[in-house]
Formats: C-alpha cells, sequence, structure tokens
C-alpha cells in the first residue's frame, strides 16, 4: 500500500515538473501568435472598407434628411425666429467656449445668411454621399454639422450625438476608397511624385500604407466599441426599470400622439400584451448580447438583422427615421466585404438584366478577400 502511494505521488510530481517547464513555453508562444495576429489585422490590410463606405452614404442620408425636414421651419427651430428659445443670446451646447463652433451662433440673427448656410450643408453633405473630395468635405461638413445641430438647445437628440461621434472617427478611415467618386478618380492616377498639396486634392496616399491602415483599423475597432456601449448601456439602464421588467415599456410611447406617425399601426401592436411584452424584453435582450453575438458568424448575421429591424421599427412607428439611420449606418462595418461585392454584384445584374461587366473580377476580389479572413482566423 505505501509502495502504491510513493509510485502515486512519483507520478504526480512528474506531472508538476513538466507542467512547470512546457506551460510558459506554450503560453509565450500562444500570446506571440495573438499579438502576431493583432499586428497582421492591423497593418496589413484596410478592413470594412465598402462597410464604412456604407456608413458614410447612410450618415449622409440622414444629414440631408434633417436638412431638408428642417428647412421650412428653419428660422423659427435655428434663425431670428428662434428668439424665444433663447439660444441666440446664450448657447447652451456643449461647445460654446470654442470659438470655431461659433460661426452658425454669430450669423442666426440673419435669415438669408441661415438659409445660405443650410445650402451650403446640404452640398457638403451631397458631396459625401457621393464620395467627392471626401478628405476635404468631411472635416468641412462636421464643421458646418456641429455648428448647426449644436446651436438650438431643444433642436437635437441622441442620434445627433451618435453622428457626431462617428464623423468624428471616420476622419481617420478610408471612407470615400468605396462606392464614390474618390475611388474612380484613384484608380486613374498612376503613382507618380507629386508634391503633397497635389496628393491631397486628388485624394491620393501622402502618408506610409502601413499607417493609414493603423489609423483606418483603430477608427473600425472605436466604432464598433462606440455602437457596443451605446446598446450595453442602453439596455442596462432599460433594465432597471419596472416598465421593462413587467414589459409594458414600449406600450407608452407607441400610444402617444407625438411619436405615433401612424396611429392605426401602432394600434394593431399596442392591443397585443403578448407582442407588446415580447417588443419590450426583447430589445432589452438584444441589446446586451449585442457585443458578444458579433464574435461569430452564424450569431452575427441574425443579430444584425434583428438590430436593423428593431431600429426601422423606430423609424416607422415613432417617427424618428434619422435617428434609426444613424445607428443602422454604424451596424454597417460588421458586413463583410464579400457580402457587400455580392450585393453590388446583384443590383448591378439586376438593374442590366444581364452578368454585369466585370463580374469575374469581382469574383477575384471575393476570393481573396475570404482567403485573407481565413488565414488570419
Amino acid at each position: 500500500m505505501k509502495s502504491s502511494l510513493l509510485q502515486v505521488f512519483a507520478s504526480l510530481k512528474l506531472i508538476l515538473i513538466a507542467f512547470w517547464k512546457e506551460t510558459p513555453v506554450y503560453v509565450i508562444g500562444a500570446l506571440r501568435s495573438a499579438v502576431s495576429t493583432i499586428e497582421v489585422w492591423l497593418y496589413d490590410t484596410k478592413h470594412a472598407s465598402y462597410g464604412i463606405a456604407v456608413t458614410r452614404i447612410i450618415f449622409a442620408c440622414a444629414a440631408l434628411g434633417i436638412l431638408l425636414t428642417n428647412f421650412s421651419t428653419r428660422h423659427y427651430t435655428y434663425g431670428s425666429a428662434a428668439a424665444w428659445s433663447g439660444h441666440l443670446e446664450t448657447q447652451y451646447g456643449i461647445y460654446n467656449d470654442i470659438a470655431i463652433f461659433q460661426i452658425f451662433q454669430n450669423l442666426a440673427v440673419n435669415d438669408v445668411l441661415v438659409t445660405v448656410y443650410f445650402l451650403v450643408t446640404m452640398l457638403l453633405a451631397v458631396g459625401l454621399l457621393v464620395g467627392y473630395r471626401g478628405r476635404i468635405v468631411l472635416p468641412v461638413f462636421l464643421l458646418f454639422w456641429i455648428n448647426l445641430i449644436e446651436a438650438p438647445y431643444f433642436g437635437g437628440d441622441q442620434g445627433d450625438s451618435a453622428l457626431r461621434i462617428s464623423l468624428i472617427l471616420m476622419l481617420f478611415t478610408d471612407h470615400s476608397g468605396r462606392l464614390s467618386f474618390d475611388a474612380k478618380r484613384r484608380a486613374k492616377v498612376t503613382e507618380k511624385p507629386q508634391p503633397i498639396v497635389v496628393k491631397l486634392y486628388f485624394g491620393n496616399r501622402v502618408l506610409p500604407a502601413q499607417l493609414t491602415n493603423l489609423l483606418h483599423n483603430l477608427a473600425i475597432v472605436a466604432l464598433a466599441c462606440q455602437i457596443s456601449i451605446i446598446y450595453v448601456s442602453g439596455a442596462l439602464f432599460k433594465a432597471g426599470g419596472a416598465p421593462w421588467k413587467d414589459g409594458s415599456a414600449i406600450y407608452g410611447p407607441l400610444s402617444m400622439m407625438r411619436y405615433s406617425p401612424w396611429p392605426e399601426i401602432n394600434d394593431l401592436i399596442t392591443v397585443s400584451a403578448v407582442v407588446v411584452a415580447i417588443g419590450s424584453i426583447g430589445s432589452v435582450v438584444l441589446q446586451v448580447i449585442f457585443p458578444g453575438a458579433l464574435l461569430f458568424r452564424w450569431t452575427r448575421i441574425p443579430i444584425l438583422f434583428a438590430m436593423v429591424s428593431f431600429h426601422l421599427g423606430i423609424a416607422v412607428l415613432m417617427g424618428l427615421p434619422w435617428f434609426s439611420l444613424s445607428m443602422i449606418a454604424i451596424d454597417a462595418i460588421f458586413v463583410r466585404d464579400v457580402t457587400w461585392l455580392r450585393l453590388i454584384g446583384w443590383f448591378k445584374r439586376a438593374a442590366s438584366g444581364r452578368p454585369a461587366a466585370g463580374e469575374t473580377a469581382t469574383k477575384h476580389v471575393e476570393e481573396s478577400i475570404d482567403e485573407r479572413e481565413k488565414a488570419l482566423v
């Protein structure tokens, strides 16, 4: 019996010695592999190049929608007729101490200048939409946009905040590298020695490729973190409220005339306690699991469909289309470039009624992207 115990202890001793010697080697190897994978992902190429282009397009549409729907009441909301709100005397926004963001505040009393300001901002939004001189247009549009949106105390919502933060992050991305006039122009430009000003004007690369890739990919990560924080923090805030716990939360806003552009449709939903409960509790669950569901393809696709449907529901049922578009725009970065290419090819074939020109080239690009993603997994 004693000899058997000694043999057991001897075996355990050998196992512990082997574990102590070999574990650090495996841990260090795993860490090196992880660091190498992260470096390759950050420096090798720009990711979500089509996704960020779609984000740019949707953001521009949301901005145009806000400007167009407020154009007829621009003087009442932003101009001289808004004196009753007090914002012409004192700006209540978070940028009231920064001179560059006081441009609109200084001309708001002049209705002609307000109209010109609106039209220029719309023109910049169109330039952003089509991707024309994106590296110049986006910073200028962002300056005009913050000046305008932050002026009235009562004129904004959380969709404006998400849009503003995302546009700032997009300054570091190659947002006009796809689906834009910039992309077509870059394809025709040869790599010749040129002054930096000329390169910036024509949209050519000025900084080293690895640095631009790093900035682009870090901005994509920051956008992903931003939307995840918005969803999770919103879900946790809701979970603390009694209406969300008992499943009756969405009944209130859907029953208010202010958030009911089509009351008949809302009545079809609020008449069913089961549908109200599913909508209330389900929205909390979707938001809180969103970051984790993105990690795997078999969960990422359903969660993206669910969140887009969730925001479309808000747009239609509550009359908040521009907020919903801002949220959907950020979700676009989670769709793979391969998927966007296939969608573009499908639209081309559907529009022409025949295989789109360059379909073979598109297929090669899809295959190369697939191979690259498989190598990084």
